[in-house]
């Protein structure tokens, strides 16, 4: 089975070429070649686990700056929509029930009113 969408090999059998015989593999590479290091390295060393530099601290605290701020931007209602949800979330559960119970108190009073009108 093949690849639906894909085109057909010019050989469809991997082994149908002669394979490489064992003394003509690639010549080994020197035995001093490098990879390349950098040639200044101005940095200074870093006791493994300690802290990396003093910045750490200040970066800490800019962050946690900057996440206090969002949330103080969060908070504050932005428009008439902002004020409707923050109303909402400042609702319990059971004002929510009972605001609903009223409604469909109201709902079933105007249906009962609306088919005692209509009565024949």
């Amino acid at each position: 089975m093949g690849n639906i969408c894909g085109k057909a090999s010019k050989d469809s059998d991997p082994f149908s070429q002669p394979g490489r015989t064992l003394g003509s593999a690639p010549p080994p590479r020197p035995a001093n070649a490098r990879s390349t290091i950098p040639s200044n390295v101005n940095s200074p060393g870093r006791t493994l686990g300690g802290p990396a530099r003093g910045d750490t601290e200040d970066a800490r605290r800019a962050a946690a700056q900057a996440a206090e701020e969002r949330a103080a931007r969060l908070n504050q209602p932005k428009g008439k929509l902002g004020s409707q949800l923050a109303k909402e979330r400042q609702q319990t559960r059971t004002t929510t029930l009972g605001q609903a119970s009223t409604e469909e108190r109201r709902a079933r009073d105007a249906d009962a009113s609306a088919e005692a009108r209509n009565w024949n």
